[in-house]
């Protein structure tokens, strides 16, 4: 088999090195600033889209399917992001005669609808959130709409249709703001996906965002895994995800198992999917949100706790092998994993985007650490697609022990050139909120919103005067300077003035 990999970054590294291990040639596409990535480097081919702009590269479904036919491809793996959810793309992809790596187009259509995802899950007995049937009309009247909300209760979400990420959802606690709400949603919804329709959903308050993924085979065999946690999220996007999640009783963790196994079967799935949950610490109730069609950016940690490469299983998937996994394997977690998402993006400016060179970039490295990296030194973070630079993956044999290494790795972890928010992680991980897991999806966004002493912004600036202060004392050496130097400690966790030092020796 021949499978050529509609992504980038470490996603689309991560791809091509199982399709290797799984003796599968490669084939990469790249954009124009992406033509020396890691990735590209490690397929066994790679062919240029031509351009920068998304629409013109990585989400140009017929351009990559017209390539995938020229190279003689077998089979597309979409990653996650971009087209992997793309009824159109998978469409396209199966009418040239190519394997989707994935469920069918008709699945991803009808789950990539909230509303209706929700309708298939009340068919399957699955939970979900009182919300509307369907999406708003566009000639509801503003009568309509406001007894909707009555019914539903306040505080409630007004979410798109499609699409996700936060975009196109708006929090109404006051129902004299629901119709602006609604004008508001429809209006990013439509400009960000294409598709204007709105629902309404009640809010539940302290929620935690609990996910089940799953394997599915073509013979109906569905294969539910270990629940992660995923409640520390910065305008709804996830950044801290971990396994199992420290709140869920052994009870919950199996009725959230049916529920993902229930689901897939009621549309037919096959591949890789998730069920996305909304849980209800306070009442032990789970109800369904939305499924997300495809491999998840924090699929690692999963493969941690249950030692099975979730990437290999998509492959074996695909060329019609049947599942063989141990349910009671996948349920049962060994040990606790942790993920930290590390995005070029400035804490000191509101955790904007920050593009630019990477001068410098060590990895942290030892016993149960695990870095999925898309970037090396000298490689360009480029303005026109999503600026994660790797994912940090920690696991241990409880989870007071991954924490413990999650910070270790992220002490080791040195990039120069651009911020990160790497600051933000050896802070949040060293909270006593966050040993505690007194968090829920507002936790993050509350706590920086509050004024609250986070250092981010001294972190980031000490790390560039001790550079700075590293380098000028190297320089005052080679001149004949004193060989002693002292270093004023600053905010970088556990590092201590020998270590600067050495650096300041090596340099010479």
């Amino acid at each position: 088999m021949k499978v050529l990999v509609a992504n980038r970054g470490e996603i689309a590294l991560r791809i091509i090195r199982a399709c290797q291990e799984h003796g599968v040639t490669t084939v990469a596409v790249y954009a124009d600033c992406d033509r020396r990535a890691p990735y590209v480097q490690q397929a066994d081919e790679a062919v240029g889209l031509g351009a920068n702009e998304p629409s013109e590269s990585y989400l140009a479904i017929h351009k990559i399917v017209a390539i995938a036919q020229q190279v003689s491809a077998d089979a597309i793996h979409p990653g996650y992001g971009f087209l992997a959810e793309n009824a159109d793309f998978a469409r396209a992809v199966e009418q040239a005669g190519l394997t989707f790596i994935g469920p069918s187009s008709e699945v991803i259509a009808l789950m990539g609808g909230k509303t209706a995802a929700r309708q298939v899950a009340e068919r399957a007995g699955v939970p979900t959130v009182p919300g509307t049937d369907g999406p708003l009309s566009d000639d509801a009247t503003d009568g309509a709409i406001r007894e909707a909300g009555a019914l539903i209760g306040y505080p409630l979400f007004v979410k798109a249709v499609a699409g996700g990420g936060g975009k196109g959802m708006r929090l109404v606690r006051d129902p004299d703001l629901l119709l602006r709400a609604v004008q508001g949603a429809r209006s990013e919804a439509a400009s960000a996906f294409g598709n204007g329709d709105v629902y309404l959903e009640r809010c539940i308050e302290q929620g935690r965002h609990i996910e089940v993924q799953l394997l599915a085979d073509k013979y109906g065999t569905v294969v539910p895994f270990v629940e992660r946690e995923c409640s520390i999220q910065r305008r709804h996007q996830k950044v801290i995800e971990e396994t199992p999640s420290p709140v869920i009783k052994e009870q919950t963790r199996r009725a959230l198992a049916d529920a993902a196994v229930r689901l897939a079967k009621e549309v037919g799935y096959t591949n890789a999917g998730t069920i996305e949950c909304l849980f209800d610490e306070l009442s032990d109730e789970f109800y369904f949100l939305e499924m997300n069609t495809r491999l998840q950016v924090e699929h690692p940690i999963t493969e941690m706790v249950t030692g099975i490469d979730l990437v290999r299983w998509q492959l074996r998937i695909a060329e019609g092998e049947r599942l063989t996994i141990d349910q009671e394997t996948a349920l049962t977690p060994k040990g606790h994993a942790i993920e930290c998402r590390v995005y070029a993006e400035d804490p000191a400016a509101g955790f904007m985007p920050s593009p630019g060179v990477l001068t410098f970039h060590r990895l942290p490295e030892g016993p149960g650490v695990r870095v999925d990296c898309g970037v090396e030194p000298g490689f360009e973070v480029p303005i026109y697609y999503d600026s994660m630079i790797s994912k940090v993956i920690a696991h241990a044999s409880d989870r007071p022990a991954s924490i413990e290494r999650m910070l270790r790795a992220l002490a080791e972890y040195e990039v120069v050139g651009v911020p990160t928010t790497i600051p933000m992680f050896r802070w949040l991980l060293a909270t006593s909120d966050f040993g505690a897991a007194r968090f829920d999806t507002t936790y993050l966004d509350g706590v920086l919103l509050s004024g609250a002493d986070v250092p981010f912004v001294d972190i980031q600036r000490n790390d560039e005067l001790e550079d700075l202060a590293v380098l000028a004392a190297a320089v005052s050496i080679g001149l004949g300077g004193s060989r002693v130097v002292r270093t004023e400690r600053t905010n970088r966790g556990r590092r201590g003035d020998w270590r600067h030092v050495a650096r300041a020796e090596g340099l010479r």
